[in-house]
């Protein structure tokens, strides 16, 4: 049987998470653009992403922000924001 080498080391609490999440906020102005504008109904293009990923990111940040008469959606690959 090999030996293993290992080290542990006492610490006085764990470090907190740093915050994952951040990525989703880079759509903020996507959504500030549209609550901005007289639109109902608008399509985002955002090349190089695919529209779920998309959907995605800006349903957590309309969650984020209590956001709950923008509804986004994808449809046929692309990706929409409605208000009601």
């Amino acid at each position: 049987m090999s030996d293993i080498h290992f080290t542990i080391t006492p610490v006085e609490e764990k470090p907190t998470r740093k915050n994952r999440r951040k990525g989703f906020r880079k759509y903020a102005p996507i959504i500030d653009a549209f609550l901005e504008s007289e639109y109902k109904l608008v399509k985002v293009e955002n090349p190089g992403r695919e529209a779920s990923y998309v959907r995605l990111q800006l349903k957590r940040l309309c969650k984020e922000r209590g956001l709950d008469s923008v509804d986004v959606t994808v449809r046929n690959k692309e990706v929409y924001l409605e208000k009601f």
